[in-house]
């Protein structure tokens, strides 16, 4: 585990954006056991080469006018317990420090692994967030 100091300020640039942190098991399955909506799941990082991207993509992302209905970040490394129960819910999917899953009544619609994430400017995926959001979570109503 990282001495909370350490990753505090990595998880405030993400709750800070409303972003609502899950420290244990439950409040993973108390966001995600649902299976209903739309929600995007930030395994956040001390990983500098990607989570150093990984955090001011979503910064970005969040501002487009089509956002998930709920959103939510573990922390791998700290909140081992909650981090391994989100990992449950992406199926098909090798653990990944960082990594961001986009999902639609419980199933993985987009993934950015580590790699997809590694080496790559904060804009571009945001860009590819955003375009997700946009094809992902419309409401019924607003496709019309």
């Amino acid at each position: 585990m990282y001495p909370d100091e350490i990753v505090q300020p990595m998880r405030e640039e993400l709750t800070r954006l409303g972003i609502q942190e899950a420290r244990t098991a439950q409040e993973v399955d108390a966001v995600l056991g649902e299976k209903k909506g739309t929600a995007l799941v930030i395994v956040n990082s001390v990983c500098g080469c990607a989570a150093g991207n990984a955090r001011p993509a979503v910064a970005m992302a969040v501002n487009n006018s089509n956002l998930p209905d709920k959103m939510i970040t573990v922390f791998a490394g700290n909140d081992q317990e909650a981090t391994a129960k989100a990992r449950s819910y992406f199926a098909g999917f090798r653990p990944s420090s960082p990594s961001i899953a986009l999902m639609r009544d419980g199933e993985v619609v987009k993934m950015w692994e580590r790699h997809n994430i590694q080496g790559r400017e904060a804009t571009e995926i945001a860009d590819e967030m955003m375009a997700a959001f946009d094809q992902h979570c419309v409401k019924a109503g607003a496709r019309d």
